[in-house]
C-alpha cells in the first residue's frame, strides 16, 4: 500500500512508519523536519500542515491508499488536511484520544461514550484542551465520511522514543537509587500501551479497510503502579528503596497528580475512570499487547542509547517530575 503519515518522525508516528516499512508498504512522511530525522526508506516531504500551499504541493501528482494522522491537535488543522487530501487518498486514520470523551477520566469510557461538543470549524490556534480532539474527529468525518474514516481513541502510550517522558522519568528516577516515593495504592491497575503495539493494530485495521472508532489502549489491569515501579527497578538494576506514600499525604503536601509524580492519579471521584477504558472491541479486532516488562526494558535500552535528556520532560508547558527537595520532605514525613 501507499501510505501517507502526517508527522512520522516522533514517537507514535515513528512507530507507524517503522511498522509500515517492515510490512513492505511505500511510505511518504509530511512534516517540518523539526521533531527528528525521517527514517531511511521513506519519501520525506517537508511542509507545515497549517499551510494550504504546503499541503497542495504535497498532494500534487500523488495518491495514497491511506493517510495516518497521529499529530492532529487542532480541528482547523485536521479539517484543512482532510479537505485537501480527500481527492488524493482513499482512507484516513486519525489518532484521537480518550480525552475526547466527556466522561473521562471520572468514568469508564467505550466507543459509544459521548464526546465533547467541540465543532469541526473551531478557529485555529486554540489553547490546549481535551475538547479539541473531539473537534478534530468531527472535522475528519465531515471531509472523509464515516465509511473511509478510522478513529483510534488512544489511552496512555509509552515505549521507546517517548517524547513526553512519563516512563523515562520513572526509569531515570529509579536508576538514581536511594529512597523513592511510591505514590498511592501499589495495586491500582494501569492501562499503558506500547506505541509499537498501537501502530501494529492501527495498520492491521488500515490494511483491512476498517472504519469506525476503537478505544485503543492496553486491557484493564494489564499492570499496576507497583508493577510499574518494580519493572523500572528490574530494568535499570536499581537498588532503590520504595517508600509508600498514600494519596492523602501526597495531596496534603500539594503534590500535583499526573505531573509531579507521572502517572499517579489519586483515588478520588474525578479520577475514578482513568484506567477503566473498555478495550473489548479493539481486542476482538486483533489488538495484542506485549508484556509490560518488555516495554520497560526496551525503553531503558533506548534511554541508554539516547543519553541524558537535553531538556526537561514536559506535558504541554508543565515540567514533569517532583522537585528533589520536595521529595525528600515527603520521604522524611515533614512535607508542609
Amino acid at each position: 500500500m501507499k501510505i501517507l503519515v502526517i508527522g512520522g518522525s516522533s514517537f507514535l508516528g515513528r512507530a507507524y512508519v517503522s511498522e509500515a516499512l517492515r510490512r513492505g508498504h511505500q511510505v511518504t512522511t509530511f512534516n517540518r523536519g523539526i521533531s527528528g530525522p525521517d527514517q531511511p526508506g521513506v519519501e520525506a516531504v517537508r511542509g507545515d500542515r497549517n499551510n494550504p500551499a504546503d499541503l497542495e504541493r504535497l498532494t500534487a501528482g500523488r495518491h495514497w491508499d491511506a493517510v495516518v494522522d497521529s499529530a492532529g491537535q487542532q480541528p482547523y488543522a485536521v479539517a484543512l488536511a482532510a479537505r485537501l487530501l480527500r481527492p488524493h487518498a482513499d482512507h484516513y486514520t486519525f489518532v484521537s484520544s480518550v480525552h475526547a470523551f466527556t466522561d473521562w477520566p471520572a468514568l469508564p469510557v467505550d466507543e459509544n461514550s459521548a464526546t465533547h461538543p467541540c465543532p469541526a470549524d473551531t478557529p485555529a490556534d486554540q489553547p490546549p484542551g481535551n475538547h479539541l480532539k473531539a473537534g478534530c474527529e468531527r472535522a475528519l468525518l465531515e471531509q472523509f465520511g464515516a465509511d473511509d474514516s478510522l478513529i483510534l481513541n488512544c489511552g496512555l502510550i509509552i515505549g521507546p522514543y517517548e517524547n513526553v517522558g512519563r516512563l523515562p522519568w520513572w526509569l531515570e528516577r529509579m536508576a538514581r537509587g536511594g529512597k523513592v516515593v511510591a505514590p498511592g495504592d501499589p495495586d491500582r491497575a494501569l492501562q499503558l500501551i506500547d506505541a509499537r503495539d498501537f501502530a501494529a493494530f492501527g495498520l492491521d485495521l488500515l490494511e483491512r479497510g476498517e472504519s469506525g472508532r476503537y478505544v485503543t489502549t492496553a486491557p484493564r489491569a494489564s499492570t499496576t503502579f507497583g508493577g510499574l515501579l518494580t519493572a523500572c527497578a528490574e530494568a535499570t538494576g536499581s537498588t532503590a528503596e520504595l517508600v509508600p506514600v498514600g494519596d492523602e499525604a501526597l495531596l496534603a503536601a500539594d503534590v500535583q497528580p499526573w505531573t509531579e509524580l507521572p502517572l499517579w492519579a489519586p483515588g478520588l471521584p474525578d479520577w475514578a475512570g482513568i484506567w477503566l477504558a473498555d478495550t473489548s472491541r479493539a481486542e476482538a479486532a486483533g489488538l495484542r499487547c506485549r508484556p509490560f516488562a518488555e516495554t520497560v526494558r526496551d525503553t531503558w535500552a533506548w534511554l541508554q542509547e539516547r543519553g541524558p535528556a537535553t531538556k526537561p520532560y514536559l506535558q504541554g508547558t508543565t515540567e514533569l517530575g517532583i522537585d528533589p527537595e520536595k521529595e525528600q520532605k515527603l520521604l522524611a514525613g515533614t512535607a508542609a
